[in-house]
């Protein structure tokens, strides 16, 4: 029997019901976190916004409570990236992504080469050793580095620290409306456990595919950064079900995972500059009409406009903050316009921002 043939607009109500951009949802917010596996994170304030367009009455003292309470944490994970993931998944995940860090310290163009030949288990014992005693800034990293071990370049030093170690920034980073530099202490400090001595990456794919599917194998190591990915999908087979795109690839699902009518409404969606619902496929066909790059090389980053699922506008706050901006990248018809404002606003008024507009 031949795979049933899932379309673009399939894929994206599917992905988008997954990620809770269809409606919001009424779940706890570490339930949210740990169901979307993370979220991107490298700037403080995209996790609120992420989840201010997913969760009912989202307010973010919700999610500062949590990374207070050390029940979450910004830790660099998925992609060598900053995720905002709770501590459970901190202690399963940095250790599967260890050679996603593996490969960019090899990589690294000044880096790997001051590192030649340096007794790496005795920086990292002394760092762990350090951070324990208190959370640390890469300046006061760095500077301990160079008091310790003169010989080397310090800086170098403290970045084999952010490769190998699991590092997580502590609060006040990361909070509603505070600003402080990155500081950094080991998540076994930090959470007073271990982390996993032998997570299973099987079931994080399959939690990926809960999350982001139905995917290609491209998908899932593009999301991941890992390779390996066909094995381990042949290996999940008989727990999976089997798709193909508009192109004859093959997609992969779990047999019950949502995977609504093409025509469900999707009501627009503001994301923050950095959301993985964008960033976790290969092929992104799925959330773009062909309107827009994802990326432009050299252009400033801002946040995205979803309109009936795809990709319509992007968004930023001008004038010393008195105004959200909707530029739009795509013609939209006046009803699907005066959607995209509304929701707009609802973002100013979350933002503390007066207005909001949208123009062509």
């Amino acid at each position: 029997m031949a795979d049933e043939v899932l379309s673009p607009r399939a894929l994206n109500r599917a992905t988008l019901a997954r990620q809770l951009l269809l409606e919001r949802a009424a779940r706890p917010v570490l339930d949210a976190v740990e169901e979307l596996v993370g979220l991107q994170a490298q700037i403080p304030r995209d996790p609120y916004l992420g989840l201010w367009s997913r969760l009912e009455g989202f307010a973010p003292d919700d999610l500062g409570r949590l990374l207070l309470d050390r029940r979450a944490v910004r830790v660099v994970v998925m992609r060598g990236t900053i995720h905002l993931v709770s501590a459970d998944d901190c202690l399963l995940l940095r250790p599967l992504m260890q050679p996603v860090l593996d490969a960019e310290l090899r990589r690294h163009p000044q880096f790997a080469p001051a590192l030649e030949g340096v007794d790496l288990e005795a920086v990292l014992g002394f760092a762990r050793a350090l951070l324990a005693q208190a959370p640390r800034t890469g300046g006061q990293l760095r500077a301990a580095m160079a008091g310790r071990f003169p010989q080397h370049d310090p800086a170098a030093l403290a970045y084999a620290c952010r490769c190998l170690l699991a590092l997580v920034q502590v609060p006040p980073r990361g909070l509603w409306g505070q600003s402080r530099q990155v500081t950094s202490t080991t998540a076994e400090a930090w959470l007073g456990r271990p982390l996993a001595a032998a997570p299973s990456i099987d079931e994080v794919v399959l939690r990926y595919l809960g999350a982001f599917g139905p995917a290609t194998v491209a998908d899932i190591a593009s999301w991941s950064r890992l390779t390996g990915m066909r094995a381990i999908v042949a290996r999940l087979g008989p727990r999976l079900r089997t798709f193909r795109d508009d192109r004859g690839r093959p997609l992969f699902d779990l047999p019950d995972a949502p995977r609504p009518d093409p025509d469900t409404p999707a009501p627009p969606r503001f994301l923050p500059e950095y959301d993985n619902v964008l960033l976790s496929h290969a092929d992104r066909s799925r959330f773009d009409a062909g309107a827009m790059r994802f990326s432009r090389p050299g252009a400033a980053v801002h946040g995205t406009v979803l309109c009936d699922g795809t990709l319509c506008a992007t968004w930023r706050v001008v004038d010393e903050d008195e105004a959200l901006l909707v530029d739009l990248v795509r013609p939209l018809c006046a009803t699907e316009a005066a959607a995209v404002l509304a929701e707009g606003q609802r973002l100013a008024d979350f933002l503390g921002v007066q207005t909001a507009s949208v123009r062509e």
